[in-house]
């Protein structure tokens, strides 16, 4: 029974389970990934996260040389690349990144640094007015 309850909480947080990339160990190229990813590693190439729940959690350790592109993120690490994150941003106190850094929301600690452009995107606004209606254009004189 005990098993049982187990394998039921894995089944249903599936999309919820973290992957490990450990100190000492280098990507050279591009990683994408759904879910959450941890790095205590190094990257080298873009970091991009599939789906509105991907999480990218970079620690003290860990670097990126190279894009990131994530919807959710927490950075204490150093990055050397552009930053850009669709839904939240934290930048913990040894956050570094010497690129241009675009977000929704950002929560920024003491001591972080971004060595670049700072800007919020905002959700796409609608461009097109709506059409007037013509009966209305007819019956107001200009």
């Amino acid at each position: 029974m005990l098993n049982r309850r187990r394998n039921d909480r894995n089944d249903r947080n599936t999309s919820h389970e973290t992957s490990l990339i450990a100190r000492g160990t280098v990507i050279r190229g591009d990683l994408r990934f759904s879910g959450a990813l941890h790095l205590d590693g190094r990257i080298e190439g873009t970091v991009l996260g599939e789906g509105d729940d991907a999480m990218f959690t970079l620690s003290e350790h860990g670097q990126v040389h190279g894009e990131i592109h994530v919807p959710q993120a927490v950075i204490n690490g150093h990055v050397t690349g552009d930053v850009v994150v669709s839904v939240r941003l934290e930048l913990a106190p040894l956050a570094r990144i010497d690129g241009d850094l675009r977000y929704h929301t950002l929560e920024m600690a003491a001591g972080a640094q971004v060595n670049g452009r700072i800007s919020r995107q905002v959700e796409e606004a609608q461009r097109e007015l709506p059409a007037p209606d013509a009966e209305l254009d007819e019956a107001m004189p200009a």
